[in-house]
């Protein structure tokens, strides 16, 4: 079928695992949220619900400016910025609440680490804004790449960008029981973006060294050409 042929391009897993994480873990998130925020900060649920709200609304609206974005700078530049700050975010979301003691000149040095509420609705927001940035993002690099086969290769990588929504809360409640942290599911979600910045970083490396050599093809040319 051709409709399942184009699984066979890597690249088409590429994007699709983008939208895993830029929908996917979105959605998981926006799920997620309140549960996070009563088991840490201890806030009731109905002021829980609607700080998850608040994530969820807005943070899809900017998904139409992402698609502005992209026409003017570029669906490569926007899914960088969108994976590199979601990285930042990640990173310092996943940082459990702990206590630390130095040896200073003058004996131990303890402080305790913790994000505050405030602190943490607003990294949060922002991760929440950059990853409806590359929501955007991943369908102008399928409309460059694929401009005669965008339904297909479009409905593809919805389908398992959504799986997202479905496997990471599971996955956020499995590691909840698993380490006793409720940062794991943040650490996840980093290790996760982390990956695909670094095969992104790769892919377009290679594909810079091809286009370079007398015989490169354009973009989009072949549906299922290699990566």
């Amino acid at each position: 079928m051709l409709e399942l042929g184009a699984l066979r391009n890597v690249r088409v897993w590429r994007f699709a695992f983008y939208y895993f994480f830029v929908f996917g873990g979105f959605v998981a998130l926006a799920l997620w949220l309140p549960r996070y925020l009563i088991g840490v900060y201890g806030l009731d649920i109905a002021t829980a619900g609607m700080i998850g709200a608040a994530y969820s609304v807005p943070a899809s609206i900017f998904r139409a400016y992402g698609g502005v974005l992209s026409d003017r700078v570029g669906g490569r530049a926007v899914m960088y910025w969108s994976l590199l700050v979601s990285a930042a975010a990640t990173f310092l979301l996943s940082l459990p609440p702990a206590n630390y003691a130095m040896r200073g000149i003058k004996g131990e040095i303890a402080f305790h680490f913790e994000i505050g509420l405030p602190a943490f609705i607003v990294v949060a927001f922002v991760l929440g804004f950059f990853m409806s940035l590359g929501k955007a993002a991943v369908f102008k690099h399928i409309a460059t790449y694929y401009p005669e086969n965008v339904g297909a290769v479009g409905g593809l990588v919805g389908m398992i960008g959504g799986l997202g929504g479905f496997f990471l809360p599971i996955a956020f409640g499995a590691l909840n029981e698993l380490t006793g942290l409720w940062s794991s599911c943040f650490m996840l979600l980093f290790a996760i973006v982390v990956g695909l910045l670094v095969w992104m970083d790769v892919s377009i490396r290679r594909m810079e060294r091809r286009d370079r050599s007398p015989s490169a093809a354009a973009p989009g040319e072949a549906l299922y050409a290699a990566e």
